[in-house]
């Protein structure tokens, strides 16, 4: 567990008054996810308890690789926010260290869950939350579909290869590019192609589960990243992709466009890439070979 860790871890004024020590007592406790599937997600405390877990009912709802369905325990108790394991699986850490008892925690102590998930306390008014939700927002996502940007693809590929390399677990990638797509913005405009991308993006990430990464590689490429899921699986969902992407109208403009993809996949240890420009060099192959034979079709392509 340690390795996990080292690895992933305007206003007017009238008149100025003192602050007093406990201040943050007038503020929300709050966690934001630092790693894991739902990175820059703020999670606004409740007064009294609230539980972390993969349950429906956890306040903070974590559904990542070895977190429990009620992991961990958060409670407001004597102007403290505490918190202790719930016999998880894979144990409760904060500051990397795991914790066998109730532990009281302080602004900007880190809690890991599961494997890969590690969730900032802070205490945060409501300047602090609107600056975290739009830096973040930023930070990760791409401003026209909202995906996750190639900057957090490649940060999260790196972590997610890391982790099947060194628990030989199994991992896929694809990499999805639109057919012709130069057509409709030459035909229709850019607006039309921009159309296009937000909702077919919105359909993509509707598709696959929740710790899986849907990004804007870049113009019409996208890549996906598929944690614990074989090659095999990977190239049956890719073609459940393909086809709902082939049966996508979007309006606009009093027009219907349409469009298709040609995707590639790869996976590990298929591909015994050590490397993250491996990995996505395999699936770009895959790619190209779909495109050669045809287009809107899937690419598999496997490098020993």
């Amino acid at each position: 567990m340690g390795d996990c860790w080292d690895e992933e871890t305007g206003a007017e004024t009238a008149e100025l008054t003192a602050v007093p020590k406990d201040s943050q007592l007038r503020k929300r406790p709050c966690l934001t996810v630092l790693t894991g599937s739902s990175t820059g997600q703020l999670f606004k405390l409740p007064r009294g308890e609230a539980n972390i877990g993969r349950s429906t009912e956890a306040v903070v709802r974590i559904t990542d690789d070895g977190v429990s369905r009620h992991h961990a325990r958060l409670r407001l108790e004597t102007n403290k926010q505490w918190v202790e394991d719930l016999g998880s699986r894979n144990g409760t850490y904060v500051n990397g260290m795991k914790i066998e008892e109730r532990t009281a925690l302080h602004d900007g102590d880190k809690i890991q869950v599961g494997r890969t998930t590690v969730l900032r306390f802070a205490y945060h008014d409501e300047i602090d939350e609107s600056f975290h939700e739009n830096l973040m927002s930023s930070a990760l996502r791409d401003p026209l579909t909202r995906l996750f940007n190639k900057r957090y693809f490649l940060d999260r590929l790196d972590s997610e290869l890391k982790f099947a390399r060194r628990h030989e677990t199994s991992l896929s990638l694809l990499m999805l590019d639109l057919d012709h797509f130069k057509s409709i913005n030459d035909t229709h405009g850019h607006l039309a192609g921009d159309a296009v991308l937000v909702k077919l993006a919105d359909v993509l990430t509707k598709a696959v589960r929740n710790e899986d990464v849907v990004a804007r590689f870049g113009g019409e490429e996208l890549g996906i990243i598929l944690r614990s899921i074989p090659l095999d699986p990977a190239l049956h969902l890719a073609d459940r992709l393909r086809k709902l992407v082939e049966q996508t109208v979007t309006e606009f403009g009093g027009l219907q466009l349409r469009a298709t993809a040609s995707i590639g996949a790869a996976g590990f240890p298929t591909t015994r890439a050590e490397t993250i420009d491996e990995l996505i060099e395999a699936a770009d192959q895959a790619l190209y070979r779909a495109k050669d034979l045809g287009r809107n079709r899937v690419g598999r392509l496997t490098l020993r």
